[in-house]
């Protein structure tokens, strides 16, 4: 679906164009054409590839998606794939823009994914001495507005990781703890996916050979490099919390069977003592001395209280129970 088909010369809007005089546009000097697809057909990607002399092998990469973000040079054109996350009932949805750059246009093409760019487009329409760098700008500003995205979604995602840890030593069910933070690792996981190749794609934008629409931005796709670094540092820490809570949450499983093995063994303990001693009492001997006393049955239940206080008394002191 076309969103947007506009033509800017030296850094303002000229107009709303037709897709059909996208080529008019092209030929006349200073000007730059921006044109935005959402979940294009083979039709409308045949289309843009026609007006704007596409790679073919950038626009079979768009028709099929589910690409790892990537930056890709065909001659003068830039290609470029970047991941979108968003947070839909408090499950992580991916989905995919592929930016097609060339001097004098841009292509944006949104997949799977719920935000738009108007707002971008709008920003850039408010900064006319920056649109005046042309497609470079606008590239700019679309991949640093899906890297800011990543904050809010990862702002979530260690809110959740917070509250999961609160609830580790309030006797919560340890299956239902493992079974969050395993949730948490894979949103983790999710965002690591598409913010690390950020690091490797962002960095070709500012520093050695920078590609031609992209000359006297440096500063801005170096900013962009910043925000990509602090990103990745938080999801690994984020991660190693994850990792360690797991660890906490099965050494607390592990301790509380201990403690349970111990109750149970300090139960056994104690009833183990007066069977025993009845035990030898139900051997039925004609001959055993105690058979005819008269204190011999009293005695022999006071001798089994007394031994189970003291046994009882010890595994108290001990701590098993």
């Amino acid at each position: 679906m076309l969103i947007n088909c506009v033509v800017y010369q030296e850094g303002r809007k000229l107009a709303d164009i037709d897709k059909r005089e996208i080529s008019d546009y092209l030929a006349r000097p200073g000007c730059f054409v921006w044109v935005a697809l959402r979940d294009a057909t083979d039709e409308e990607l045949s289309e843009m590839q026609e007006e704007f002399d596409l790679h073919g092998l950038a626009v079979e990469d768009a028709r099929h998606g589910h690409q790892r973000p990537k930056l890709e040079e065909y001659g003068n054109m830039l290609f470029v794939v970047l991941q979108t996350v968003e947070v839909m009932a408090e499950e992580l949805k991916t989905g995919e823009v592929d930016i097609f750059v060339g001097p004098n246009y841009v292509l944006s093409v949104r997949q799977r994914s719920e935000q738009g760019f108007l707002g971008v487009r709008s920003r850039a329409e408010r900064e006319p001495e920056l649109l005046r760098n042309g497609s470079g700008y606008v590239l700019y500003a679309l991949m640093d507005a899906v890297v800011d995205r990543y904050f809010p979604v990862l702002d979530a995602v260690e809110t959740e990781l917070e509250l999961i840890e609160e609830q580790l030593f309030t006797g919560t069910d340890p299956r239902r703890s493992i079974e969050a933070l395993y949730y948490v690792k894979q949103k983790l996981t999710a965002l690591k996916h598409a913010t690390a190749p950020l690091m490797e794609l962002s960095g070709k934008l500012f520093g050695g050979r920078v590609p031609q629409v992209c000359a006297g931005l440096g500063e801005y796709f170096r900013d962009i490099h910043d925000h990509v670094i602090r990103l990745n540092l938080t999801i690994d820490t984020a991660r190693d919390t994850v990792t360690t809570a797991i660890q906490v949450n099965l050494a607390m499983i592990t301790i509380g069977e201990s403690e349970v093995t111990k109750r149970l063994a300090a139960y056994a303990a104690l009833v183990a003592v007066p069977t025993m001693i009845a035990g030898i009492y139900g051997m039925n001997f004609e001959h055993m001395p105690e058979l005819k006393w008269t204190f011999g049955y009293p005695l022999t239940v006071a001798l089994m209280a007394a031994i189970d206080v003291w046994l009882w008394l010890r595994f108290r002191k001990a701590g098993w129970l």
